[in-house]
């Protein structure tokens, strides 16, 4: 059975929820200096690309609705593979 799309959007949803209330009231460089904050931030952005990459193979009509698809999945791959060059200013 294929996966469902739906379970996909909803990863996105929550991931960029949970980074909304991480963030709420914190500068960039209280991310900087705090390492918890940091890896949560990451990790969710992680979870939105890994279920943005499914979701482009379930239902790609739906992904094509996301214009920085490729740059969202890319990023979650160098979170992963490139994590000792990931530039904060970035994330």
């Amino acid at each position: 059975m294929p996966p469902d799309p739906r379970k996909s959007l909803e990863d996105i949803r929550h991931a960029a929820a949970l980074i909304a209330k991480f963030v709420n009231g914190r500068t960039f460089d209280d991310y900087r200096s705090d390492e918890m904050l940091h890896s949560a931030i990451e990790r969710e952005l992680m979870i939105v690309g890994e279920a943005m990459t499914r979701l482009s193979k379930a239902a790609p009509e739906l992904t094509d609705q996301f214009p920085e698809k490729r740059q969202i999945i890319a990023f979650r791959n160098i979170l992963v593979h490139g994590y000792d060059i990931v530039d904060d200013a970035v994330v």
